[in-house]
C-alpha cells in the first residue's frame, strides 16, 4: 500500500490546469493548488510571432480556498494585444516557491504528450471542427469517452489545421446523485485528506457534514437521508404522491451527494490523477448484496482511474465549455413547477441543490464566462472566508445559494465563426400554470426570444441544447403518455415536445425569414447518438437545421432496449403511418441520418464516445462522425440514397 503524504509533502498541484474558454483576447485555466501558489503564464509561439511571460497577478488569478489544503485558481488573462489565430502556442504554468521555479513538465508531466516540453494550443479563427458529448458516469462498464479525444490530439498534435477548436460539453460533466459506493469512499477520504471546508446541516437527520460521513446510512442508504424518503414505500408513490416534504427523484440516489466538500471532491477525482494518489479507500462494513455491489463498481473505476492521465492532458489540450444537464445537479432538476415547490421548500434539499450549483459556477460556469460570472466571486471570498475554524458559516451559504437560484439563467454566447449560442433549459423554464405536475418546457417565452433576437440575420448559428430538440417519436410518445397519466417523473419526461407552447415558439423561430439559414444544433441526455436533417416543408432554399445528438461520453443505453425502440420507431412512424401524418411538427419534414454501420437501418447509434463535427465556411455540416472508445473504428452519419418524402 503506498503511503500516504503528509500535509507538507502534498503536490503543489492537485487538479489542472484544464484550459476553459480561449479567445484571442482571453485566456482561462481552472486549477486547483494544495496552497496558494505564486504562478507566472509562458505563452510562445514561433510560427505567430508570439513571446510572453507573465506574473499572474490578483486581477487576473483568483484564489479561493476550498478547504485547509485545497485551494482554486481561476485564472483569467487578457493580453494587451491579441494571440494569433490557427497556429501553434505553447504554454507553461510556472510556480514560484522562494528561489525555485518549476513548470509543468516539473509538477505534472503527465499532462505532456510524447517528445513535447510544454503543452500547447491552437485558437482557431473558426469553429470548423468541434468535437461535443454528455453523460460522463464513472462506474459504468464503458470506456470513457474523453480518451478518444487524447487520441484525436495525439495524431493531430503538429497539425494546428486538424486540430478540433473546441470540445463542447453539453451535460452531465459528473454525476452528483448517482454515485458508486467506492467513488463516495473515495470522496471522504479527500474531503479528510485535505480538510475541505465543512458545513451544519438543517433540516437534516444529521447535525453537519462530519456526521454526515459516519452516519450508519452513509453509503447505499442515504437516501434515508434525504427529505420525505419512506424506505417502505413503493418507487411510484414516493414520487411527491401525498408526501409533504420533497423528495429527491433519482431511482440512483443511495449516494446521493449532499455538502459541497462532496461534490467539490468529486470534480477533483473524474478530472485529475493525483488526488487518487493522495488516498487509499478501503470497503465500510456492508451487507453482502451491497459489499457485491461495492466490488463490481470498484473494477469499472479502475479501470476509469486508469485512463485519467490521458483526460487530464486532453483537457490541458483542448478548450472546453460546458453546461449542466441535470445529474450535475440532481436527477429531473426542475422537471416541473411541482418539483421546484417541493424541493426548494424545505432546507436540507435546498442546500443539497444549492451545493451542487455552487461547485458548478466554481468548476464549471465562470470557464465559460469569466466576465459575466465575476460578481459571484466578492461573495464567495466572503463565503470561504467564514471557515477559518474549517466551516462554513451557514447563513452566509444559504444566501449566496438564494443568490445563484435567482440568478437570470446560466447560458452563454461567443462571437465566434459561427457564433455559438449555449442554451441554459434547466433554470428559464415555460412552468404549467394549469397543472403544476406537468412537465416544464425547457425554455419560457422570454428566454426563447432573446434567444431569437440575439440569431437575427445571422448566416448560421451552432445551437447548444442539452437535450435534443428533434428526438426519437417512439420515445416521446412514452413520455407523453406518463405525463398525462400525472408520472412524468417515472420516465425521464423532459423534452422540447413534452411542452407544446414552448416547441411551438422554437418552431416558429426556426421557420422565421430573419433567422439563420443553416442551423446546428447539438445535444446528449438520451445515452445514444443520432443525427436529423430538418428541412421546411414547401420551402426549397432554406433554413436548413441539424439535429447532431452524442451520448453519452461513459453512459449507454440498454442494447436490447434500444434496438427494439430504434425497430418499433421505423415501423410506427414511417412515411406512410398515420401516427407519423398525426405528429407532424409544424410543417417541418425531418430526415434521419443513417450510421454508415448500420446493418438493417438502424437510425441510433449505442456507444459511449465523442462526437466529431466537420463545418464548411457556411456553417454547414460537412462530416458528423461518433468517434468510439471501445476503440473501433468512428461511424459516419451518412445522408439516405433517396430521402423518403413525408417523413416527419
Amino acid at each position: 500500500m503506498t503511503a500516504i503524504p503528509t500535509p507538507e509533502h502534498l503536490p503543489a498541484v492537485l487538479a489542472g490546469p484544464l484550459l476553459r474558454r480561449l479567445e484571442p483576447g482571453l485566456v482561462t485555466f481552472w486549477l486547483v493548488g494544495s496552497r496558494p501558489l505564486e504562478l507566472s503564464l509562458i505563452l510562445e509561439s514561433p510560427a505567430g510571432g508570439l513571446q510572453k511571460s507573465v506574473s499572474l497577478d490578483e486581477l487576473s488569478c483568483q484564489r479561493l480556498p476550498i478547504g485547509k489544503h485545497a485551494v482554486l485558481h481561476l485564472i483569467e488573462l487578457v493580453p494587451d494585444a491579441p494571440l494569433p489565430t490557427d497556429c501553434l502556442i505553447e504554454y507553461d504554468l510556472r510556480i514560484h516557491d522562494g528561489a525555485v521555479e518549476q513548470g509543468i513538465a516539473d509538477w505534472a508531466p503527465h499532462l505532456l504528450y510524447d517528445g513535447a516540453t510544454r503543452p500547447n494550443f491552437v485558437i482557431k479563427s473558426r469553429l470548423d471542427r468541434v468535437l461535443h458529448g454528455s453523460c460522463r458516469k464513472p462506474h459504468h462498464a464503458a470506456t470513457d469517452g474523453l480518451l478518444c479525444v487524447d487520441e484525436l490530439l495525439s495524431d493531430a498534435l503538429d497539425s494546428p489545421a486538424e486540430r478540433p477548436a473546441v470540445l463542447l460539453m453539453t451535460g452531465d460533466q459528473v454525476y452528483a446523485d448517482d454515485v458508486a459506493g467506492p467513488m463516495l469512499v473515495a470522496i471522504h477520504a479527500l474531503v479528510r485528506r485535505l480538510g475541505l471546508y465543512g458545513e451544519q446541516l438543517e433540516g437534516a437527520v444529521v447535525n453537519n457534514s462530519d456526521e454526515l460521513m459516519t452516519h450508519p446510512a452513509s453509503y447505499y442508504r442515504r437516501e434515508q437521508l434525504l427529505p420525505a424518503f419512506k424506505s417502505n414505500e413503493a418507487l411510484r408513490e414516493r414520487f411527491f404522491g401525498g408526501v409533504e416534504k420533497p423528495v429527491f427523484t433519482t431511482a440512483n440516489g443511495q449516494n446521493h451527494l449532499i455538502s459541497l466538500g462532496e461534490v467539490m471532491a468529486m470534480y477533483l477525482l473524474v478530472w485529475s490523477p493525483p488526488p487518487w494518489s493522495l488516498i487509499a479507500p478501503q470497503m465500510p462494513a456492508l451487507e453482502p448484496a451491497e459489499a457485491e455491489r461495492y466490488r463490481s463498481e470498484e473494477a469499472c473505476l479502475q479501470r476509469f482511474i486508469a485512463g485519467l492521465p490521458k483526460v487530464a492532458r486532453a483537457l490541458a489540450h483542448m478548450p472546453s465549455l460546458m453546461i449542466f444537464d441535470d445529474h450535475d445537479i440532481t436527477d429531473d432538476w426542475n422537471l416541473s413547477a411541482r418539483w421546484e415547490e417541493t424541493a426548494y421548500g424545505h432546507p436540507l434539499s435546498r442546500r443539497i441543490i444549492g451545493n451542487a450549483l455552487l461547485a458548478y459556477l466554481l468548476c464549471q460556469a465562470w470557464g465559460n464566462d469569466p466576465t459575466r460570472f465575476a460578481e459571484l466571486l466578492p461573495p464567495l471570498h466572503e463565503l470561504v472566508a467564514t471557515a477559518s475554524d474549517g466551516w462554513l458559516d451557514c447563513a452566509t451559504q444559504d444566501q449566496l445559494i438564494d443568490t445563484l437560484f435567482k440568478l437570470d439563467g446560466w447560458g452563454y454566447e461567443l462571437p465566434t465563426d459561427p457564433p455559438l449560442v449555449v442554451l441554459d433549459t434547466r433554470t428559464r423554464r415555460w412552468r404549467s400554470e394549469r397543472n403544476l405536475s406537468r412537465p416544464s418546457g425547457l425554455m419560457d417565452w422570454e428566454a426563447l426570444s432573446e434567444f431569437q433576437q440575439n440569431i437575427l440575420d445571422k448566416p448560421s448559428v451552432l445551437i447548444v441544447s442539452p437535450a435534443p430538440m428533434f428526438g426519437v417519436k417512439l420515445i416521446e410518445a412514452v413520455q407523453r403518455v406518463f405525463s398525462w397519466a400525472g408520472q412524468p417523473l417515472l420516465v425521464d419526461a423532459e423534452n422540447w415536445m413534452a411542452h407544446r407552447g414552448a416547441a411551438h415558439v422554437m418552431m416558429n423561430i426556426f421557420r422565421h425569414t430573419r433567422t439563420p439559414g443553416n442551423y446546428v444544433v447539438l445535444s446528449g441526455d438520451v445515452h445514444y447518438s443520432f443525427v436529423y436533417e430538418v428541412h421546411i416543408r414547401s420551402r426549397d432554399s432554406g433554413p436548413c437545421v441539424w439535429q447532431i445528438t452524442s451520448s453519452g461520453v461513459k453512459n449507454e443505453f440498454p442494447r436490447r432496449l434500444l434496438d427494439w425502440f430504434d425497430r418499433l420507431n421505423r415501423w410506427l412512424y414511417a412515411p406512410w403511418s398515420p401516427l407519423n401524418w398525426l405528429t407532424k411538427r409544424r410543417r417541418l419534414e425531418v430526415v434521419p441520418r443513417v450510421p454508415d454501420r448500420s446493418n438493417a437501418g438502424e437510425r441510433l447509434w449505442n456507444g459511449s464516445g465523442i462526437g466529431l463535427l466537420l463545418l464548411d465556411e457556411q456553417g454547414r455540416p460537412r462530416e458528423i462522425y461518433q468517434l468510439n472508445a471501445d476503440g473501433t473504428a468512428p461511424v459516419a452519419f451518412l445522408a439516405e440514397r433517396a430521402r423518403r418524402r413525408g417523413e416527419a
